[in-house]
């Protein structure tokens, strides 16, 4: 498929793209590692380009950076700060899980672009730290996780993974993209993508 081909779905346009944030199939098969940090890595490094944007929206349009900071979609979801902060803390924590490691916890205390770039970053440096030897058998070893208040939930990797983890982290980077986007800001899939 090339890039601006439409969808198989027919709706909007797709974005095929060499950018360094895909990563580039190997010549190997596919690791359980290869399943997970590199969604993480790609996914992270968008939230920080468009974090980037939002910052500059807020100083072109004369916008005081908490109006964005705290904007929500509706009343009673959770507002832009939360969702990235939500966003990152799965990247690590799955990372953690899967290869065994020690949960670290991170107090939510971001109230500034400058800060929640720098949860990204730490988010980012954290997946990329991950050794890859570690998340080997982790699809059939058990997870067990939080799942609400006083209660854990205990899944095998590979669906903690699939069912639970990625799609919680793609919900909350949708959301802080969503938040931006009714909010003005000039973004696309492209940018969700970290197409560059």
């Amino acid at each position: 498929m090339r890039r601006g081909s439409p969808c198989a779905d027919g709706g909007a346009l797709c974005c095929i793209s060499s950018s360094p944030r895909i990563i580039e199939q190997k010549e190997h098969p596919m690791s359980f590692y290869d399943s997970a940090a590199p969604a993480f890595l790609q996914t992270l490094g968008a939230l920080s380009d468009i974090l980037s944007k939002a910052e500059a929206h807020a100083v072109a349009r004369k916008i005081a950076p908490e109006t964005l900071l705290t904007a929500r979609l509706y009343p009673d979801m959770l507002p832009l700060t939360r969702q990235i902060q939500i966003a990152c803390d799965f990247a690590v924590k799955t990372c953690a899980r899967l290869s065994g490691s020690e949960v670290p916890s991170t107090p939510d205390t971001e109230k500034t672009f400058d800060e929640l770039q720098q949860r990204l970053a730490k988010a980012t440096d954290y997946v990329k730290d991950a050794a890859p030897a570690k998340f080997e058998g982790a699809e059939n070893r058990d997870v067990t996780f939080p799942a609400g208040p006083d209660k854990t939930m205990t899944l095998k990797g590979q669906q903690y993974l699939s069912h639970f983890a990625l799609p919680n982290f793609y919900f909350h980077a949708t959301t802080a993209y969503d938040i931006l986007r009714h909010n003005g800001l000039e973004i696309g899939k492209r940018d969700f993508m970290g197409v560059k």
